[in-house]
């Protein structure tokens, strides 16, 4: 049936209405997609190209290249070597099992080390590399590098590591490194992102540690793109980091070395201080350890041997160890008494052997005693009965006092661990710290350095150097950073009668150049390089009455670690001194014997900056000490290391 032309139209007027509204509807959405994609597109570009950036590239810190140390002369003590690895990428290995099996055929592996590199590719990304071994030899990383095609993920790489060239001879001042620990992050606030770095190694003893900020440098950085599961397909640009400082020390390597083999078998300390600047020239403590053994991570049987040793060689003796100073401190109980006008160069005192004090007796060193004694004769002939009259008459408060003015009872800022504050105790400390009264027979004990008087071998050789000069000389280690200069430690006059000082320096040049002298047989001969000492032997032990009444036990007859302690303190030239030394040996017996020979020999080596004529020794000791120099001589030559053979 056909429509009529009335109705064809007005259907057709209806279709026309429902396209134009349909088309008006899709013309809106179509422009407002278009208006919204400019508005991405356009307005917001600059937003989204920074979103996209960051999701194809990345930031990546480049570790800094640690700060080298040398000693005073230019020797280098504390540098970066290059050193060979393999590292192993998981997701490129695969069988990460097979691998490692394959690659143990080729090259020696540590199963230690093994266990260790599988646990951290359990904690990391599939695509970092991993080390599978460290500082390995070139003959190894050739071995690896021509088998690369059937060795999957495994790749041999070079980089630096920290190396101690010197050995034994800095362990204690310099310290190590090693890698950043949990622990080393938990006492950090803000720990610096480098620190993240897998095995980024920091300062964990020493110098090293002390002044870690400034060795460390500051980390570059590099942006790298990457795909979508993080593998890194090219660097885009690199930002250098900054290296650490270069620190200069005050301590001659040489005369560092001699100390150290001078003192070998010993556990001992030696330190020689600069009377001018306050340089530390040497401070040696022995027996020491090979700090290169650290940097990696030492084997469970290293350490062991180290701890169980009964020398300790761990500790640092000369500023971590504090002694009993024995009769060096009488230095100190004459000054405060000649300063307190209690007594006078020409006072004396009798010595019967002893002085009673109420119900007991403090002895002297010599049974029979030394009779009638002024003041230079107490010291050349280190009378204890003459101290503890004079202590008794000047009190405790004021010889505390002066050993905290020269240097004893106070911690001197160097950038070593455990530097000890040792103790000059008074009256006050005992109240707080045992909540007991002073005795007089603590300061008796006092008086010769023995109770509860403590000092380190540094601190004995600040008070001979103060002794020495008049001046509050300081220790200082650090000379320059990166060639600025740093302070010097000379110091400014003490305020003290230098009539009373100079007294003190006659009566200690007479123990080392008297025939009657307890140093007399360790005497300098040189004229011009006169020494002028004290000798000092400081008990570990409490001798009994019935011993006493039987006759005291010689040293040599008692087990090691009951022996007297020996101590020697020094300066020289006596005229115009140059250099202060100390030498404290554990159980060494008495302070003439063992002490003071050392400290002789010492200050030789820094007068002479070598080996010194044997004219410079007394006649009777020329020949024994020829053959010391020559034995010496060798035990110093450079000794190829078993863990550096064969490497490049």
């Amino acid at each position: 049936m056909k429509r009529s032309p009335k109705t064809q139209g007005a259907a057709y007027k209806r279709l026309t209405r429902r396209a134009l509204v349909l088309g008006g509807v899709q013309f809106a959405f179509v422009g407002g997609l278009a208006a919204r994609m400019r508005y991405m597109q356009v307005d917001q570009a600059d937003q989204y190209r920074l979103l996209a950036e960051e999701n194809r590239v990345n930031i990546r810190l480049i570790p800094p290249t640690r700060g080298r140390i040398y000693d005073r002369n230019g020797q280098i003590i504390g540098q970066n070597s290059p050193s060979y690895r393999i590292v192993i990428v998981r997701e490129d290995a695969g069988d990460v099992d097979k691998v490692i099996a394959k690659l143990s055929k080729l090259i020696p592996l540590n199963e230690d080390e093994i266990e260790r590199a599988k646990t951290e590719m359990k904690r990391t990304a599939p695509f970092l590399p991993v080390t599978l071994a460290d500082q390995v030899t070139w003959e190894d990383i050739s071995k690896v590098a021509i088998n690369t095609p059937a060795l999957p993920g495994v790749t041999p790489e070079v980089g630096l590591t920290r190396q101690y060239p010197r050995y034994e001879d800095f362990a204690h001042v310099v310290g190590y490194v090693g890698p950043v620990s949990d622990y080393d992050l938990s006492r950090m606030e803000d720990p610096e992102p480098v620190l993240m770095i897998p095995r980024f190694q920091i300062g964990k003893v020493g110098l090293e540690a002390k002044k870690e900020s400034l060795l460390r440098g500051k980390a570059g950085a590099k942006r790298v793109e990457v795909n979508a599961t993080g593998r890194v397909m090219r660097e885009l640009d690199r930002r250098e980091g900054q290296p650490g400082a270069d620190l200069q020390l005050s301590i001659d390597a040489d005369l560092q070395e001699y100390a150290q083999a001078r003192l070998a078998g010993e556990s001992a300390a030696a330190v020689v201080i600069d009377c001018e600047t306050g340089d530390l020239s040497a401070i040696s403590s022995t027996p020491s350890f090979d700090p290169n053994l650290f940097v990696r991570g030492i084997s469970v049987a290293d350490y062991q041997a180290l701890t169980q040793d009964d020398h300790r060689p761990l500790a640092n003796k000369t500023v971590q160890g504090t002694y009993p100073p024995g009769s060096t401190f009488k230095m100190i109980t004459a000054m405060a008494a000649l300063e307190a006008g209690v007594i006078g160069p020409a006072n004396t005192v009798y010595c019967p052997g002893f002085l009673k004090v109420g119900s007991r007796r403090f002895h002297c060193w010599k049974r029979g005693g030394h009779g009638t004694v002024d003041l230079e004769t107490s010291l050349k002939r280190s009378c204890d009965v003459y101290y503890y009259d004079v202590a008794l008459r000047v009190g405790i408060d004021r010889i505390s006092d002066m050993a905290r003015k020269f240097g004893l009872g106070v911690k001197h800022d160097l950038p070593m661990s455990a530097v000890a504050a040792g103790l000059a105790p008074n009256q006050e400390w005992k109240q707080v710290t045992h909540g007991q009264d002073w005795l007089v027979g603590d300061t008796a004990n006092a008086s010769i350095g023995q109770g509860y008087m403590l000092a380190s071998p540094l601190q004995l050789a600040v008070m001979a150097a103060r002794i020495a000069t008049g001046r509050s000389v300081t220790p200082r280690l650090i000379r320059s950073i990166d060639g600025v200069e740093q302070p010097s430690g000379a110091g400014e006059p003490l305020d003290i009668n230098l009539n009373n000082l100079e007294q003190v320096r006659r009566a200690m040049f007479k123990v080392s150049n008297d025939r009657r002298g307890t140093a007399y047989r360790s005497r300098i001969i040189a004229d011009e390089f006169r020494m002028a000492g004290k000798t000092g032997t400081s008990q570990v032990r409490n001798i009994t009455k019935a011993e006493r009444a039987a006759g005291v036990i010689r040293n040599a007859d008692l087990p090691w670690n009951r022996r007297d302690h020996a101590l020697f303190v020094s300066f020289a030239p006596y005229d115009n001194p140059k250099y202060a030394v100390a030498v404290v040996v554990e159980h060494g017996g008495g302070g003439s014997k063992a002490a003071a020979p050392v400290a002789r020999d010492v200050m030789l080596q820094a007068l002479y900056k070598g080996t010194p004529p044997l004219e410079a020794y007394p006649v009777a000791d020329r020949e024994r000490i020829k053959d010391q120099q020559i034995r010496l001589e060798g035990d110093r030559r450079p000794k190829a290391r078993p863990d550096e053979k064969d490497r490049a």
